[in-house]
């Protein structure tokens, strides 16, 4: 027994749930972090984690396929390095920089009439973006075609991993940013800047350490198709045809001369087909993520990020405005991540039970269900729901009386356990430990009580549902395009994700919040139309007809006769 323990702790599997849980760490720290450190710096104003979080979203919306092309054409092991050493570099100098920034803010203002600081601040969120892009990087390849390689051809195998992988990031979710919250409140930022450099530079230590054991661990790693072979075979051609003997050198000069201007003529084609390599590669990964068969699959996942019932900003911010404090709303937080760990283990359960496509289907009807509560929750005393106000009266206003809108940004939820909350919805920031008895009348709870029932219950249809779509993407695309297909995959997140921003700014005022509930709910269920059509199109008669699948076979393929009818 014991010698079997030891062979679980030194398994690639282990070795690469180990690797992931630093790596998740200190990206959920730093995520959190910097965005708390931009307001900080910015006089508690949002308008510097706005700015971020447009840069990131749309970096990764225009760079995502380019980076999922990079991981399919170059082997794995220089992927996984590359990508991680570029992500913790960036994070540290990041953290040197601020922590320049804190300490010399006052001379920095004076210098050059603060345009130097100004820099400053555009070079922390460039930099900070790169370590974003790195990150996705490492998701792409680790998450979505490594763990794929280590599960071999055990499907069961595979769906118990990424269950594991989303377990990790639940906890670490809501760990990594209490933990630098308390150091960032007991000291200082600059002390948390110093903590997060230091704690990712030994991270990428011994995560570099763990990615070399798991791949020799794995010969299969070293094995990967088409793309990388092409990609090397024009290098080993390019290198012969340097090396060339002076005879072939001296016979091809004479074809040139032959030829007349046709050399010049293939060097200005050949410089214009790699100027115009980056927009081939951006319209040929949409195109192939548009002729995928699980392409409808894809979309609905994506279209759930088109919603404010979440444990973000918005929705925090919104909670304040309804009476909740700081620290109901980090017990919901932890309810959420509960939640979301009973989602993890309802995917590996309903998967051996019902088959893989069909667990998508039941978690997205589950998620759902939930969410009906929230859109009640609208029409329920305490809602501050008004539809003969405007919209988009909050912005007029600010308009005519020449005051700053407010911005909205994607900052942690974590943020209520360091700074207070940022109230997206009037431009302010509450203090953590705000009296709730100065609020001038209280407000009926019932109506926000629905919507975080509604949001805290539906994370168990939720994160099943993108474990049934991670893993049809992992096991439906080919090997040599898993980069570029999670790659827009992941753009397309982002471009939904960015689009539930901007309904905000459009609508920033409480009594706009309702409706801002009900479009997410109809996006939410357009998403799962989407998998329906797919679910349909896949299974087609079989659709509601559950069986025990067989782990070899394909996700709902089981010997006839071992059927049970939902």
């Amino acid at each position: 027994r014991l010698g079997s323990v030891v062979a679980y702790f030194t398994s690639a599997k282990f070795l690469l749930y180990l690797g992931h849980a630093l790596s998740t760490w200190g990206d959920r720290m730093w995520h959190f972090a910097v965005s708390v450190f931009l307001v900080e710096l910015y006089g508690n104003s949002l308008l510097l984690t706005a700015v971020y979080g447009l840069v990131v979203a749309g970096s990764v919306l225009l760079l995502g396929a380019l980076i999922g092309d990079w991981v399919d054409k170059n082997s794995r092991l220089k992927v996984a390095q590359t990508s991680l050493i570029v992500q913790n570099a960036s994070v540290i100098l990041c953290g040197i920089i601020l922590m320049i920034i804190f300490l010399f803010k006052t001379q920095l203002l004076t210098l050059y009439h603060g345009w130097l600081l100004t820099m400053c601040y555009i070079l922390v969120i460039t930099i900070a973006n790169i370590a974003n892009l790195a990150s996705t990087a490492t998701a792409i390849t680790i998450q979505r075609d490594w763990i794929v390689v280590v599960a071999g051809e055990d499907r069961s195998k595979l769906a118990d991993m990424n269950a594991t992988i989303r377990r990790i990031d639940q906890l670490t979710n809501i760990l990594a940013p209490m933990a630098v919250g308390q150091i960032m409140t007991f000291g200082s930022p600059m002390i948390g800047c110093g903590f997060i450099s230091g704690w990712n530079l030994m991270s990428m230590c011994v995560e570099y350490l763990l990615l070399w054991k798991v791949y020799q661990k794995t010969p299969t790693l070293a094995l990967k198709s088409a793309k990388v072979e092409e990609s090397e075979l024009k290098q080993l051609n390019a290198k012969k045809e340097s090396d060339m003997k002076p005879a072939e050198g001296v016979q091809l000069i004479v074809e040139k001369d032959v030829a007349g201007f046709e050399p010049a003529q293939e060097k200005e084609v050949g410089c214009a087909a790699r100027i115009a390599e980056p927009f081939v590669t951006f319209r040929d990964g949409w195109v192939a993520y548009y002729n995928q068969p699980v392409f409808l699959a894809g979309m609905g996942l994506a279209f759930l990020y088109m919603t404010v019932l979440g444990f973000d900003c918005i929705t925090t911010g919104y909670a304040y405005t309804q009476g909740l404090s700081g620290s109901v709303l980090s017990l919901l937080m932890g309810a959420s991540a509960v939640t979301g760990i009973m989602g993890t283990v309802a995917f590996t359960w309903l998967r051996r039970k019902c088959g893989l496509v069909r667990t998508g289907l039941i978690s997205g009807v589950a998620q759902f269900a939930c969410l009906i509560l929230c859109a009640i929750s609208v029409f329920m005393p305490g809602s501050p729901l008004d539809l003969t106000v405007s919209p988009f009266a909050d912005i007029s206003a600010r308009l005519f009386e020449n005051e700053p809108l407010p911005t909205i940004a994607p900052l942690e939820p974590e943020m209520i356990l360091a700074t207070g909350v940022p109230n997206l919805l009037n431009g302010s920031t509450t203090p953590a430990n705000s009296d709730p008895e100065m609020s001038p009348e209280p407000v009926p709870l019932l109506s926000v009580s629905l919507l975080f029932a509604g949001v805290i219950a539906a994370r168990v249809g939720l994160w099943s549902f993108d474990l049934t779509v991670t893993q049809l993407l992992q096991e439906n695309v080919v090997e040599s395009e898993r980069g570029i297909i999670n790659g827009v995959q992941n753009s397309m997140n982002y471009l939904l994700d960015l689009l539930h921003f901007i309904m905000v700014i459009l609508a920033p005022n409480p009594e706009a919040f309702g409706l801002l509930v009900l479009i997410s709910v109809s996006f939410v269920a357009m998403g799962h139309i989407m998998y329906f059509r797919f679910a349909q199109k896949t299974l087609g008669k079989q659709l509601f007809v559950c069986r025990t699948p067989d782990p070899k076979a394909t996700p709902d393929s089981s010997p006839p006769g071992n059927t049970s009818t939902v």
